[in-house]
C-alpha cells in the first residue's frame, strides 16, 4: 500500500473530452450520419445521435447494423465513417472558443492535462494536430483502451488519472455528454459541463448534475 501511494503525484489534473468539449466538431458527425444513412435510403432518426453519443466506435457500428438491419460488418462501417470524417477533422474542425487560452493557463499552474475521448486514434491525432492542442497534454486516453466500454462507465477517466499518476479525487473532468458527466462524478471526480448543440435536450439535467457549466472556456474554473 505504501509503494502504491508513492506512485501518486501531489497536485491537480484536468481531463478533457474532445468531441463537443474541446472541439467544435459534432456537426461533422451529423453530416456523416446524414450522408452514410442517406446512401442506404434511410433518414436519420431524431434519437439516433443521442443513442450513440456515449458509445465506443465499435459499439456504434454494432448498434447501427442491428438497428437498421444492415449487411455491413462493424469493420467496414468504422472504416467508412473514418474515411468520411478524416478530411473534416484535419481541415474544418476548430477548437472551442478560448480553449487555447485555458489550456495554457492550466499548464502554467502546474496542472497535469489528459484527453479522454471516444474518437479512434486516426481522428483524434488528426484533429488535435490541426487545432494545435497536442503539446498541452501529458496523456491521451480512449475508450478503445478500456475493454471497448463507452462513457456511460468511468473507466476511461480513471485510466487517464492512473496514467497521470494523480488521485482521481483530485481530477476535474470537462465533458459535454450527460452519460460521461454522471460516470465521472460516480467515482468522485469534479465535472464541468461544456454546452454543445448536441446536448441541448439534456442541458437542464446536465445543469443539475454537473459541478459547473459553461458555453465556452472563458467561463472555465480558475482552480481545479
Amino acid at each position: 500500500m505504501t509503494q502504491q501511494r508513492e506512485l501518486i503525484n501531489a497536485g491537480k489534473a484536468a481531463i478533457f473530452d474532445l468531441d463537443g468539449t474541446l472541439l467544435d466538431s459534432m456537426g461533422v458527425w451529423d453530416q456523416v450520419d446524414i450522408d452514410f444513412l442517406g446512401k442506404r435510403g434511410i433518414e436519420v432518426p431524431n434519437d439516433y445521435m443521442g443513442k450513440v453519443a456515449s458509445m465506443e466506435f465499435r459499439q456504434i457500428a454494432q448498434y447501427t447494423i442491428h438497428r437498421f438491419q444492415l449487411d455491413d460488418t462493424p469493420e467496414a462501417l468504422m472504416q467508412e465513417w473514418n474515411d468520411m470524417a478524416l478530411e473534416a477533422y484535419g481541415t474544418v474542425v476548430e477548437a472551442k472558443p478560448h480553449a487555447h487560452e485555458y489550456l495554457q493557463y492550466l499548464k502554467a499552474t502546474g496542472a497535469k492535462l489528459a484527453v479522454a475521448t471516444s474518437l479512434p486514434p486516426s481522428l483524434r491525432s488528426h484533429a488535435m494536430e490541426h487545432v494545435g492542442i497536442t503539446p498541452y497534454f501529458d496523456v491521451v486516453c480512449s475508450v478503445d483502451e478500456v475493454d471497448d466500454v463507452g462513457k456511460e462507465r468511468p473507466d476511461v477517466y480513471q485510466l487517464a488519472a492512473r496514467r497521470l499518476r494523480i488521485d482521481q479525487s483530485q481530477c476535474t473532468v470537462f465533458e459535454d455528454l450527460l452519460a460521461g458527466i454522471r460516470a465521472a462524478k460516480s467515482v468522485g471526480m469534479r465535472v464541468w459541463a461544456m454546452h454543445d448543440d448536441a446536448s441541448d435536450r439534456e442541458w437542464p439535467t446536465i445543469c443539475e448534475v454537473a459541478d459547473g457549466v459553461m458555453f465556452d472556456f472563458s467561463r472555465a474554473p480558475k482552480t481545479l
